[in-house]
């Protein structure tokens, strides 16, 4: 039975602080040694004792489509944002799973819910699988640039579900799979190789890519994280080395969106149209809004580099022991198929489900039907492992 939308719901706004006393401060508008979360909970008229928890790294996921159909259906729906909501160009992994653990923190000791259940959406899913992990069988100790991170001395309230909702396995394994293989040289990012530029008429490799080319594209992706990255951690040994053990550097990557699925439906197929998800990806391949553009050597090394950064559902995925729901859309542009797939496989237990909603692009833009779809899937999994609305 289709789950009833039409419920009325208030959204009430509010904030967590969580102290933080950091002596580098890598967020405008932090206050002295505070950290503040705006929140919102979204709830019907009826008392619940299970609140779906919702939090992405970046953004604030309590206008998102999916979590305001969610309170429509009558579940209570925590949606909340992290210290990096203005922008992730120094976001830090590990702060982002002490942020999640303040608001499932607050949720069961001051707001008073019995369970919790994660929700995580696109970018939210490696957050959220990464979190329980964490707080069921932690093993972060230091940050992705070998630092101290108060995670390590943190226990961190475990939840008792959680939904990976058309996402990612990770934010590293996305932008790896996204990087421009053409660019050899960072200081020299419009020099570009013609055999790897995948927007170059001149390369003689075009769709359908071969499995050689395709092979020789992914490996040269990795390889290009593995020289930023060298080049991170080399800037900050840097300024270490020079006594200034809490500046840092800020760069920026260009070329960040080119995925050959964007430009061959046959490379990890699904049903979506040619294109990516921020539209004509050789356009956005260099521009402002594409991912990883401006970052610092902290930040890369936590969140975006294929061999240090440390959050990844996939790898997660085994430390898990709470029930898991992961919805793939079947026409999902951002985020990769092979991705929530990767993740079911890597988790050990039984109670696990992958749903498809066909159809689905990733946003339901347009979609009132399937966005009903995934909310009456989501509806029948927390029913049937008795989290009540």
């Amino acid at each position: 039975m289709p789950a009833d939308t039409s419920v009325k719901y208030t959204r009430t706004p509010y904030l967590v602080v969580q102290r933080d006393n950091s002596t580098r401060k890598d967020v405008y508008g932090t206050i002295g040694d505070s950290v503040v979360l705006q929140a919102q909970l979204l709830r019907g008229e009826n008392p619940s004792t299970t609140c779906v928890v919702a939090m992405h790294p970046i953004g604030s996921p309590g206008y998102l489509p999916m979590f305001s159909a969610l309170a429509r259906a009558g579940f209570h729906v925590l949606a909340a944002g992290t210290r990096y909501s203005n922008g992730d160009a120094a976001l830090i992994m590990e702060n982002v799973l002490l942020d999640l653990g303040a608001v499932v923190k607050d949720a069961k000791e001051r707001l008073g819910y019995e369970r919790v259940v994660l929700a995580g959406w696109s970018g939210g899913g490696s957050l959220m699988m990464g979190y329980q992990a964490e707080a069921e069988k932690p093993v972060i100790k230091l940050t992705g640039a070998g630092e101290h991170t108060p995670l390590a001395d943190t226990r961190l309230t475990p939840a008792d579900g959680v939904m990976i909702l058309a996402a990612h396995r990770s934010r590293h394994h996305l932008l790896t799979d996204f990087l421009d293989a053409s660019i050899l040289d960072e200081s020299r990012p419009d020099e570009r190789d013609p055999h790897l530029n995948l927007y170059s008429p001149e390369n003689p490799d075009q769709p359908p890519y071969t499995a050689e080319f395709l092979a020789e594209y992914r490996a040269a992706q990795v390889a290009r994280s593995r020289r930023i990255t060298a080049y991170a951690q080399e800037r900050l040994a840097g300024l270490k080395a020079a006594g200034r053990h809490q500046e840092e550097h800020c760069f920026v990557v260009q070329g960040t969106m080119a995925d050959p699925r964007w430009l061959d439906l046959a490379v990890d197929p699904n049903d979506r149209a040619p294109g990516s998800y921020l539209g004509d990806p050789r356009l956005v391949n260099d521009g402002p809004s594409a991912l990883g553009r401006f970052t610092t050597t902290r930040s890369w090394l936590s969140q975006w580099s294929y061999d240090t950064a440390q959050v990844d559902a996939a790898d997660a995925a085994s430390r898990v022991t709470v029930p898991v729901l992961l919805l793939e859309n079947s026409r999902d542009d951002a985020c990769p198929p092979a991705h929530p797939r990767a993740i079911y496989e890597g988790i050990a237990h039984e109670n696990k489900q992958l749903s498809v909603i066909e159809g689905a692009n990733h946003y339901y833009s347009g979609q009132k039907e399937h966005l009903q779809s995934a909310v009456d899937h989501i509806d029948g999994w927390l029913t049937q492992n008795g989290f009540d609305r």
